[in-house]
């Protein structure tokens, strides 16, 4: 029995309760099996007839027709051990993402060894009750498995950055239990003639097993050693020169070993980093390499000698990225900017930023790095001194005038595109024509805000190729969950508590009918109208009012900060929007001294 096997139970629930002689008995009934990449380990629906244990690899778990997985499987972790131990048939597909060596035990083995072994059947069996409790109560996590194996390949037709490689291997060496590889370091321990041979295979894991993670770095073509490295890595960064955006098209065209990554990876899993000779509060041209790369997943934007940007991205792949997620709420939003304040103040350095409405205008101001102070004079300028949400019109396509509020949204945001900021921003809208919740994460920043933020009936719709966006807090107006499909790792989540609308004791039946509005408009005694609601607190207050409980989703990690709004405060009016700020600010302050963080 190989001694890893035995190493790899010692982890694994039941076996990793039961004493070290019958562990031992045990992992000698197991079978070593290599698995390449793609390879279906276990398919939806057949007799589930052995438990499958990952010693190293990465397997995704498919379920039905869906293309995207719904779980990954990692080292030290059980295949399908509810079907096999409580029987019935396979409930999803399990495949390969790359070369993975599993330990196999077949029924009639695991049969004979409960027969022998009184202990084992107990273990298993508290060990199914607290997985299946787990997993109608919805507890099994998201899935994300950290990589184990990271390869670093050039994009675009430039060579890769020798400076970023010599940054990337002295970080790799601040970092304990990290191994950096490349062709020639590589060649003393490996035959690369074959690029699937069963002995690299053996020797590649064994490498896992030792280090925490294994970084490989490409050559320049697709060598036996880059197909390897491709073939071995869990996460592929491919690295291109950003200087390269302003020239030709052709320096922007992928090149042979993005392509054989593309056919080898998911796109959650590729990654693509553009290196800036230095910082820039502003970049151009990103979209054009995206453009030209449907297959890449999340971007990165890094300049070369900075310390934080690595460290960032270093946090994106090993799914310790903390994000900030703002909450719609029209005028209460203002509290925002009270509440990331204290955030920055007390050293909370975000990675990305997210929101709704009014949420993603703020969280937008702050991932631009733009000051507390310049945001509350924006906000001042917008809705106090030019009433941008107070310009009533003809309601042929909305209740209110939509051009100053669109001409603020354009000065006051930088008139780039959301994929040229340094680090990553999405606005939540809701999508009418397709019914369905939309990440805007492309095209110009001041409009994703202005189509999260389009109260149906107050503003226009935003419409982008032919759909119909609305404010996003029709479906979702704290997207959180878009958070998480943009990254892993825990995340501050920025929450009003909406104070009551009020009560009216007022007859519907006396209220002014626009003939009789009309000559009060006109009539000189003065006349009132009743002290009731108007369309545009009943509208967003309406939208408001029915909000999933957030509590209930978060994870270890997260921090809900939820700020009760003042009763005083009015939905639609921003003339307190300073108060607001400092109300939040000092509310921010106070929970952060009384938690554990």
């Amino acid at each position: 029995m190989p001694q890893h096997s035995f190493d790899i139970l010692a982890l694994v629930e039941p076996f990793s309760r039961l004493d070290p002689a019958t562990r031992a008995t045990i992992a000698e009934r197991f079978e070593l099996i290599h698995i390449p990449r793609g390879d279906m380990l276990v398919r939806q629906g057949e007799f589930s007839d052995r438990l499958y244990i990952v010693v190293t690899g990465r397997f995704a778990v498919l379920r039905g027709d869906a293309a995207k997985p719904v779980a990954e499987i990692g080292a030290g972790q059980p295949v399908g051990e509810i079907a096999f131990f409580a029987g019935g048939p396979r409930t999803a597909s399990v495949r390969a993402e790359r070369d993975s060596v599993v330990l196999a035990l077949s029924r009639d083995e695991f049969d004979r060894l409960a027969a022998r072994l009184p202990d084992l059947w107990p273990s298993v069996t508290s060990r199914l009750a607290k997985r299946l409790a787990d997993t109608t109560a919805g507890r099994c996590g998201d899935g994300f498995v950290p990589p184990k194996t990271l390869a670093l390949c050039r994009a675009g037709q430039r060579p890769l950055h020798s400076g970023f490689v010599e940054e990337f291997k002295r970080y790799c060496a601040m970092l304990a239990g990290t191994l950096f590889l490349d062709s020639s370091s590589v060649k003393t321990h490996a035959d690369l003639s074959e690029a699937d041979a069963p002995r690299q295979a053996v020797h590649f894991n064994n490498l896992e097993k030792r280090y925490d993670q294994v970084v490989y770095l490409c050559d320049d073509g697709p060598t036996n050693w880059t197909q390897k490295a491709l073939r071995q890595a869990d996460q592929v960064l491919l690295i291109a020169d950003a200087e390269a955006t302003g020239t030709t098209i052709g320096d922007l065209a992928p090149n042979a070993l993005e392509e054989l990554a593309a056919t080898l990876h998911e796109q959650k899993n590729t990654r693509l980093v553009l290196l800036h000779a230095r910082y820039a509060p502003v970049v151009t041209g990103t979209g054009r390499w995206l453009d030209q790369r449907p297959y890449v997943g999340p971007h990165h934007h890094v300049a070369l000698g900075c310390r934080n940007d690595l460290n960032r991205l270093i946090r994106f792949i090993r799914g310790h990225a903390l994000g900030v997620v703002a909450s719609g709420g029209g005028a209460f939003t203002a509290a925002h900017i009270g509440m990331l304040q204290a955030l920055q103040e007390a050293g909370f350095e975000f990675d990305a930023y997210g929101g709704t409405s009014g949420g993603a205008a703020m969280a937008a101001a702050f991932a631009c790095a733009v000051g507390a102070e310049v945001i509350d004079r924006g906000t001042h300028e917008m809705f106090v001194t030019r009433k941008a949400m107070g310009r009533w019109t003809w309601p042929r396509y909305s209740l209110l005038d939509h051009a100053v509020f669109d001409a603020s949204l354009a000065e006051l945001y930088p008139a780039q595109d959301i994929a040229d900021l340094w680090v990553p921003f999405f606005a939540a809208a809701t999508n009418l024509s397709r019914n369905e919740l939309v990440t805007l994460r492309r095209g110009p920043l001041w409009k994703a805000i202005r189509a999260s933020a389009a109260i149906p009936a107050l503003f226009p719709p935003v419409f982008q190729n032919g759909d119909m966006l609305v404010d996003g807090c029709l479906i979702d107006n704290v997207p959180l969950r878009s958070m998480r499909e943009l990254k892993t790792g825990p995340n501050v989540i920025l929450d009003l508590q909406v104070p009551d609308l009020g009560r009216y004791d007022i007859d519907t039946a006396k209220l002014p009918t626009r003939v009789g509005l009309l000559r009060q408009m006109f009539s000189l005694r003065g006349a009132t109208t009743p002290e009731a609601p108007g369309p545009q607190a009943e509208l967003l207050r309406s939208l408001l009012r029915e909000r999933r409980d957030v509590s209930s989703e978060l994870r270890a990690g997260d921090l809900l900060l939820s700020f009760p709004v003042p009763e005083a405060a009015n939905v639609l009016d921003w003339s307190n929007h300073r108060e607001l700020r400092w109300s939040a600010y000092d509310f921010t302050r106070a929970q952060l001294a009384n938690s554990d963080i």
